[in-house]
């Protein structure tokens, strides 16, 4: 997060909304999240499409680029901003200490540069919580494929159509970013890196 003039004498913007959605793959919605935001008060909005367990993620880069002191960075709910309580106190550090706010619509919370223990604490709590239950439907889903295995029930990904995958292949020869291709021909990020892997 950087300091920025404004494009516009005169034009002040401090105390701006922006919106962030995530989702962690192109087989997912964003409209939902946007929409809520948009509601709430976005005025400007970034989304990513990639799992939320990497800082790595092009918009959320672009988002606190743009933000500047004054500025709200509004979230539907914690676990799009971070999969994990260390990455949202690191993220909510670097946005407070530049001077920007955060707020998360579904656990109804604002943090900045100024916060009370008792928020700092809520914040925690809530994280914490989060993060167990994103552990437990991770757990719940393994021991889910586990038994349909079990039962020769499961098959796995749904295959990428040939048409697809030759597209895929020809638009990263030609230097388009897999993310990008996996996000625009809309299949699953994982599955393209599964075929890139075999044909190599």
């Amino acid at each position: 997060m950087t300091k920025k003039t404004d494009p516009s004498p005169g034009l002040d913007l401090t105390g701006q909304i922006v919106g962030y959605a995530r989702v962690s793959s192109p087989e997912q919605n964003l409209d939902r999240q946007t929409s809520r935001l948009r509601e709430a008060g976005a005025q400007k909005m970034f989304t990513d499409t990639v799992s939320g367990s990497t800082r790595d993620r092009p918009s959320l880069g672009a988002a606190l680029e743009y933000l500047r002191a004054g500025d709200t960075l509004m979230v539907v709910s914690m676990d799009r901003l971070a999969r994990s309580l260390r990455d949202l106190h690191a993220l909510i550090d670097e946005l407070t200490e530049a001077g920007a706010s955060v707020q998360f619509l579904q656990e109804g919370q604002t943090y900045s540069s100024d916060p009370s223990p008792s928020s700092q604490l809520l914040l925690s709590m809530l994280g914490a919580v989060a993060e167990f239950e994103r552990s437990i439907i991770r757990e719940r889903q393994a021991d889910g494929i586990a038994r349909a295995k079990k039962r020769g029930a499961y098959k796995g990904r749904s295959p990428i159509p040939e048409e697809k995958l030759q597209k895929a292949f020809s638009l990263i020869k030609q230097g388009v970013p897999k993310a990008k291709v996996a996000r625009d021909l809309k299949i699953s990020r994982s599955a393209l890196y599964d075929h890139l892997k075999k044909n190599k």
